[in-house]
């Protein structure tokens, strides 16, 4: 189901594409979500390990822009992680105001087994496209991502 709004064929165009773009990420993310829900994570919780699993220790400002979040979600994100003892903040021993956050044992563990079934999903969900779609949804994604006007420094 596309837009119902009555406007221009350009604008009937783009908030049709935007619309099928929306749904297709939301059912995605659906279907992909439960490996870190049945973990008690929320998507930003499991985003934040995961930077963090592939990063390695990393300030809260980096964190937020890996993820896509605002700074002030990041901190209440790391805040409920840290209750739960998967990461600690480690505040520099030169620059007390820097502070890294890192994965603690347990928030290593968890996300070394919630990752590669997460990774597993999506892929599954990947092959209702050939490689060749994938690769241009890839690109056309980056596109739009990136377009002038747009903060292309998220990317």
């Amino acid at each position: 189901m596309g837009t119902k709004f009555a406007g221009t064929e350009k604008e009937v165009r783009a908030l049709d594409c935007y619309i099928k773009l929306v749904r297709a990420t939301e059912a995605v993310n659906a279907r992909t979500a439960q490996n870190y829900l049945a973990a008690g994570l929320s998507v930003s919780q499991f985003g934040v390990l995961e930077a963090l699993l592939h990063g390695g220790p990393l300030c809260q400002r980096d964190i937020a822009r890996k993820i896509l979040k605002s700074t002030g979600n990041i901190t209440m994100v790391i805040d409920n992680l840290e209750k739960r003892q998967l990461v600690q903040r480690v505040r520099d021993a030169e620059d007390r105001r820097f502070i890294t956050i890192s994965l603690t044992d347990a928030g290593r563990a968890l996300i070394a087994e919630i990752f590669p079934h997460q990774v597993a999903g999506i892929v599954a969900e990947m092959e209702a496209l050939t490689l060749a779609e994938q690769e241009e949804l890839g690109r056309l994604c980056r596109k739009i991502g990136l377009r002038e006007g747009g903060d292309s420094k998220r990317r």
